[in-house]
């Protein structure tokens, strides 16, 4: 799966030693564009991490997978980057408003059918 949003925080890297080595893991926060802008959680480990384009105020798109696992009856979700790339400038594409009714508005207006005009009566079939 792929976001774009703009970085807007950075969280501490934080490194440890395992079984396998030394790692590293970067979680960072984007918020997307849109509508309704969503604030994301994404980490990023290893060589993963993109130093150059995990800038706070960076358009970024991020190739994610999401995972799950349970531990002790609980669930917990991850959404890790395995892909990360600086957008350049004018590269952001926000999300396509749906047009043709002509307006300019970004909210989408809805008419109501003719049976519920607010001229009829209170005529409940219950």
């Amino acid at each position: 799966m792929d976001i774009k949003g703009r970085v807007i925080q950075l969280l501490a890297l934080q490194t440890g030693e395992g079984k396998n080595g030394t790692w590293k893991k970067q979680d960072f926060v984007i918020e997307t564009d849109g509508q309704y802008p969503k604030k994301i959680c994404i980490s990023a480990w290893g060589d993963k991490i993109n130093e150059s384009a995990l800038q706070v105020g960076n358009e970024v798109n991020v190739s994610f997978d999401v995972e799950s696992r349970e531990y002790n009856g609980r669930w917990y979700t991850d959404v890790k980057a395995w892909k990360i790339d600086a957008l350049g400038a004018g590269g952001y594409e926000s999300a396509p408003v749906a047009s043709g009714t002509g307006s300019t508005s970004a909210r989408p207006t809805t008419e109501l059918p003719s049976t519920f005009q607010s001229g009829d009566e209170d005529n409940l079939p219950f």
